[in-house]
């Protein structure tokens, strides 16, 4: 049996470390994942929090310091940010706010320089925007930089793992508000393990993965009756805002009140995106063989090593609802968009579109704010799409924080969704524990 000498040295920051005495506050983008991603921090020595839930005073300060261009993500994690500025005892010298950015048409890519021009013109020009990326080598991260990649990277896939059991367990449990209270327990478990575990990666990971087995457990108590005729919806679309409860009017919910279960479209899934491009940039330049590329390949081997760890507990609860390999995403988008032209979002969501067609998906929905373009160019794919796999119907909802009729849309489409469940071609496969009916 393998021992671990390093089980109880922790890891903490050095004083000469930039983030030192600093308290970082990470975007909630995602359920669960922006406060898992904190523990990381804390894990290191940093003080470190998710930004609290929206509310209509984000809406109010987002719309406030935005001029109508940016797009709605911009304006609640901006707003967002200033709710942090209004509360007692804000000391700006002290806060970072944790922003990435990223190349391409997005404009995610402008969140960062927008935030500090908001911030430098209100006079808040000591507090910092934390942007770490690999261009700089993660400088910003200080000695720390390199732990903090690789237990951001296990966070955010415990993230995703129990936001999607929380959807596979609550369409069908028996006392409403359990399954939340059961993912509550599993979140806050995650965090502590993350934040007390310690410096050897092998040992962290054997302490995380006891978490996400004590997990399952929790959701496995949860009294709940799977029937196999509820119906599943695939949601997909720009990553923030199919995320973000509060940016897409909490969809996800709202279509279980109308009777069906959802398959979200995860985080890891563009980071396996932007690995890949990656790749198939240095292969471009002619680096396919490179240092470059070896180190991308090591990055992939141990970060696929970790995923399948933490998400082995719950392999047979997830069955028929496998997250695929990015490849055969863009294999599956490549007869409707070139996938070495065509960048982004639009890449993802067409192509898991038709993954989630071909795993027996009873409809897809895609999530984005107004005007995205990755959502415009989708919704033009669509049609032909669906044609393609049997009629699926495939619905985009656009969100800028007006929605009023979203309601009446989700009854309308779930309509099409039933019609199409009794005459799809593909089939779906359920856990052992699902009640399928026979035909």
């Amino acid at each position: 049996m393998r021992t671990f000498s390093h089980r109880c040295v922790t890891r903490k920051i050095s004083p000469e470390n930039p983030l030192t005495n600093s308290i970082v506050y990470i975007p909630a983008m995602a359920q669960g994942s922006s406060e898992a991603f904190a523990s990381v921090f804390r894990w290191l020595g940093i003080e470190a929090y998710a930004t609290p839930a929206s509310d209509e005073r984000t809406r109010e300060l987002g719309a406030k310091y935005t001029n109508g261009d940016e797009c709605y993500p911009a304006k609640v994690t901006i707003g967002d940010f200033l709710r942090i500025i209004e509360q007692p005892g804000f000391d700006p010298k002290r806060t970072a706010f944790f922003m990435p950015t990223a190349e391409g048409p997005c404009r995610f890519g402008q969140y960062a320089p927008y935030l500090r021009k908001v911030l430098d013109t209100l006079g808040y020009k000591d507090i910092r925007i934390l942007s770490p990326s690999s261009r700089n080598g993660y400088a910003e991260m200080g000695e720390v930089a390199t732990p903090f990649i690789r237990a951001g990277w296990r966070a955010l896939v415990a993230g995703d793992t129990l936001r999607k059991a929380l959807h596979r367990v609550r369409p069908y449990e028996n006392n409403p508000g359990w399954t939340d209270a059961a993912y509550h327990l599993c979140l806050s478990d995650f965090c502590d393990t993350m934040e007390s575990s310690c410096a050897d990666p092998a040992c962290q990971l054997e302490a995380l993965v006891q978490s996400m087995k004590r997990s399952r457990e929790r959701f496995r108590r949860v009294s709940a009756t799977y029937d196999s005729s509820i119906p599943l919806i695939g949601v997909v679309g720009e990553i923030f805002c199919r995320l973000n409860n509060f940016s897409n009017e909490d969809l996800i919910r709202k279509l279980e009140g109308y009777g069906a279960a959802s398959w979200l479209s995860d985080i890891a899934e563009w980071i396996a995106y932007t690995n890949s491009e990656q790749e198939r940039r240095l292969r471009l330049l002619g680096k396919g063989i490179s240092l470059n590329m070896l180190k991308s390949k090591i990055r992939d081997h141990i970060q696929h090593a970790d995923e399948h760890a933490l998400q082995q507990p719950f392999e047979e609860d997830f069955v028929g609802c496998e997250e695929p390999p990015v490849q055969e995403i863009l294999e599956l988008a490549q007869p409707y968009l070139p996938v070495c032209g065509s960048m982004g979002e639009m890449v993802l969501s067409v192509g898991k579109a038709a993954y989630l067609a071909k795993h027996g998906a009873d409809g897809i929905i895609d999530i984005s704010p107004f005007t995205c373009m990755n959502g415009i160019v989708s919704e033009a794919i669509y049609p032909k799409l669906s044609k393609q796999y049997g009629g699926i119907p495939i619905r985009n909802f656009y969100f800028d924080g007006t929605q009023s009729d979203l309601d009446r849309d989700l009854g309308i489409y779930m309509e099409l969704v039933r019609s199409y469940s009794e005459k799809k071609l593909f089939e779906r496969r359920y856990p052992a524990y699902f009640n399928v009916a026979v035909a």
